[in-house]
């Protein structure tokens, strides 16, 4: 009996790095996943697969090199991971409210000491960041187009290796493995 992954890429169809959705669900066909279904074309990929978080990363890494020439981060969630990630939303109220002003950071590996209050300073009134298990969720109430902290957030040298998706794109992943 296989379990689902969520599979985020980090800057998939941005900035010229480009892997076709359709491509993307063969070449996981190809690794022996299950079921590749893909949300949007921003590096949203959801399979059936028993494999290890980690060990499935690097197996999703390894292939997007050989397949498409592309040397791309895969951040890997179970079904639990990704609940608890969704439960532990330090402002529920507000992201319900105003989902594409809420964001959860999927991050590689564990959030840096520092980091957060780092970025905390670039905040604006009313923005909020907090950190947990390998994520950062993000409260941008004015919009993250013109967000200090949202541009500084994604600066890998601040946050390490992560990728970030609004609420509702989090909900819908929700969704897709339920």
């Amino acid at each position: 009996m296989s379990d689902h992954r969520i599979i985020l890429f980090r800057g998939m169809n941005t900035g010229g790095v480009r892997a076709p959705v359709a491509e993307q669900r063969a070449m996981a066909e190809a690794m022996g996943l299950r079921n590749p279904r893909t949300l949007l074309a921003s590096g949203n990929l959801v399979v059936e697969s028993d494999r290890e978080p980690g060990e499935l990363e690097t197996a999703v890494e390894d292939a997007m090199l050989e397949r498409f020439g592309l040397k791309i981060a895969a951040m890997v969630r179970t079904p639990a991971q990704w609940s608890d990630l969704i439960a532990a939303c330090p402002f529920p109220d507000a992201a319900a409210e105003t989902p594409s002003k809420a964001l959860l950071m999927i991050m590689k590996h564990e959030v840096g000491d520092g980091v957060v209050e780092a970025l905390r300073g670039f905040a604006a009134p009313g923005e909020r960041i907090e950190a947990g298990d390998r994520a950062l969720w993000f409260l941008h109430p004015d919009g993250i187009g013109k967000s200090k902290l949202a541009e500084k957030a994604t600066q890998v040298r601040l946050t390490g290796m992560g990728t970030a998706r609004n609420w509702n794109t989090a909900l819908k992943l929700a969704e897709m493995i339920a």
